[in-house]
């Protein structure tokens, strides 16, 4: 009789050790990731999923389709130098990754304009993609804490002159962009988005 009740909501909802266990089995076997899970528990999400658990609604796959031969969004005073335009892409994680360069490893450096160079022939991704994730904060990896992730494809001359390359990074509890000059120079920390 208690089970009944919980079930159609006039019990106390009680989670224990071998529901949590089996949720995170199923949370598990779908790939998800303890992000994902506390993303449940926030704001209404969980109402929004609720009546698709008990059937009356369905879920309906959002595409994202970003246009990586449109303009740029080019901040107050730069211009564009270079952008390198990549088609219609069908955001999947999967085709995402991160390039080092030979010379960012091992705790080594390169200088920016050597790097830019050395990147030319790579299938890199332009800020187009930078702008989306800002637009889509949910969708960024959680292994790129830690990096500042740059958009090779796409380089700025700032009023000064200088040339440069946006960058994804996590700060102060958030994503952020930000620039580096490609006089200084880039380690490990500083990948570059590239198509796999």
């Amino acid at each position: 009789m208690k089970e009944k009740r919980d079930r159609d909501g006039d019990g106390d909802l009680m989670l224990d050790v071998g529901q949590a266990n089996e949720i995170k089995l199923a949370a598990r076997r779908a790939g998800a990731t303890n992000a994902d899970l506390k993303l449940l528990s926030e704001g209404d999400v969980f109402t929004q999923i609720l009546p698709v658990i008990r059937g009356f609604g369905e879920v309906a796959i959002t595409k994202h389709i970003i246009d990586l031969d449109a303009d740029p969004m080019v901040p107050n005073r730069w211009e564009v130098v270079e952008h390198r335009k990549g088609g219609q892409f069908e955001f999947n994680p999967d085709n995402i990754g991160l390039y080092l360069d030979e010379e960012q490893k091992s705790g080594k450096r390169i200088v920016g304009n050597k790097l830019r160079k050395k990147l030319a022939n790579q299938p890199l991704f332009n800020a187009n993609l930078l702008d989306f994730y800002l637009a889509h904060i949910n969708l960024i990896p959680e292994d790129w804490k830690g990096k500042a992730v740059f958009f090779w494809a796409t380089i700025y001359r700032l009023s000064d002159g200088d040339l440069c390359v946006r960058c994804l990074f996590w700060v102060g509890g958030g994503w952020r962009w930000n620039y580096r000059w490609l006089g200084f120079g880039w380690g490990d920390d500083g990948p570059a988005a590239s198509r796999k």
